[in-house]
């Protein structure tokens, strides 16, 4: 029974569920950045290319026909699929790029909230001296003399 209280414990932490949640948009915001990629960037690159899908360019290592798709032709055999590798890539790199400037925000706030605690700190007067404090610096002070 201690053992269930401790994973209770554990899982309940806000670092766990923090990271959960974090998990699960970071998810959802994948596929945005998928379908960015996918249906906005990388028509035009593809048509640049010659109007084909730009994810489906390969090269056949075992000999394949161009003309087939890419699926087709690994059914055939190995291929060097290099438009699905950039398209994959240039989805990593916006969304690198993306949670890059979201820390940079968050580091930002975090730092601005920082500075506000300091000067609420140097701007709040000194606490005052606790009364026991002040009785001993009478008392030596009334020694000295």
């Amino acid at each position: 029974m201690a053992m269930m209280q401790e994973f209770k414990e554990f899982a309940m932490k806000g670092n766990v569920v923090d990271l959960a949640v974090g998990v699960i948009i970071g998810g959802a915001f994948g596929k945005i950045v998928d379908s960015l990629v996918a249906d906005i960037i990388m028509p035009p690159i593809s048509k640049l290319f010659g109007g084909l899908d730009f994810a489906s360019y390969y090269i056949g290592l075992n000999g394949q026909p161009s003309g087939l798709s890419l699926v087709e032709a690994k059914k055939l055999g190995a291929v060097f699929a290099y438009g699905n590798f950039a398209t994959i890539l240039l989805n990593f790199i916006i969304l690198a790029f993306v949670i890059f400037q979201m820390v940079r925000l968050m580091n930002k706030a975090r730092s601005l909230s920082h500075r506000q605690d300091a000067l609420a700190e140097a701007a709040a007067p000194p606490a005052p001296t606790p009364e026991d404090i002040v009785l001993l610096r009478e008392i030596r002070d009334s020694l000295k003399k």
